[in-house]
């Protein structure tokens, strides 16, 4: 018998594959659990259309992304924070005190884990840091730190 499964099965398939299974497994196990629907006409051109679907949005969310990346390498986020002598911060500036600055110069609203920082920034001046925005999609973004008086 033919399915479609409806969610990961292990020892199957994952979710959206067609299979061949014995009508028993089927019968008793997969369609009762709703893992699984009967593969006729309408349901696989059913499938056919989310995976289209499914497909143009992840197009979308990339091109969304690439646009915002472009966005990101041209800004510069200012940050004012106490130092000593030499040019080091008493403290650190934390991603998430970068996307709170972000938010509030730009009005550009970016998750905080998404920033890519090894360590908070702990010197004054302009600090490169990457931005990772999609799977295949990344940017740098410049943060200006200066000294507050």
């Amino acid at each position: 018998m033919k399915v479609i499964l409806l969610k990961d099965v292990k020892g199957q398939g994952k979710k959206g594959d067609i299979k061949e299974v014995s009508e028993g497994y089927a019968t008793n196990f997969l369609l009762p659990q709703k893992l699984a629907a009967a593969a006729n006409e309408g349901s696989v051109k059913m499938l056919d259309q989310q995976k289209k679907a499914e497909q143009r949005k992840k197009e979308q969310e990339k091109a969304d992304a690439v646009e915002l990346g472009k966005k990101l390498e041209s800004l510069t986020v200012e940050l004012k924070a106490k130092s000593g002598k030499d040019g080091r911060l008493f403290g650190a500036i934390p991603s998430k005190q970068v996307a709170e600055e972000l938010e509030k110069q730009f009005k550009l609203k970016l998750d905080k884990r998404k920033i890519l920082m090894d360590e908070p920034i702990r010197t004054l001046g302009v600090t490169e840091v990457g931005v990772k925005l999609h799977t295949e999609v990344s940017a740098k973004l410049k943060i200006h730190v200066s000294e507050d008086k």
